[in-house]
């Protein structure tokens, strides 16, 4: 299974970006998906996370301003982020979970929010 992450960038406070996962390789469907981010000097986190039948988990820290979904027939997954805050720079990467072949992770896309 390989992981395809896209849609960072730069955007002032306020703003929006949409990332997305591709994941490829696999012809049944990735059980949990979910997106991570590290910050320089940090460790990386969970931001959100998505089961194959549509149940989301968030962290505090983006409650209301992020959205993740998922498109199983695309083995896509995508996390729209609203409302921006510097805090919310960071690198952002995209895992997988398949329940027979493991953990796959993608590479990080980076997503930087000026102020």
């Amino acid at each position: 299974v390989q992981l395809q992450a896209s849609g960072g960038g730069l955007v002032q406070a306020g703003g929006s970006l949409r990332l997305s996962c591709v994941a490829s390789g696999s012809r049944s469907i990735i059980s949990v998906m979910g997106w991570y981010r590290q910050a320089p000097g940090n460790q990386r986190d969970l931001v959100a996370s998505i089961t194959s039948g549509g149940s989301t988990s968030y962290a505090e820290s983006v409650k209301g301003r992020f959205t993740i979904s998922r498109d199983n027939a695309k083995n896509t997954m995508y996390l729209q982020m609203n409302s921006l805050k510097p805090e919310d720079t960071a690198i952002y990467t995209c895992k997988a979970v398949h329940p027979a072949l493991g953990t796959y992770w993608g590479q990080g896309t980076q997503v930087t929010v000026s102020s």
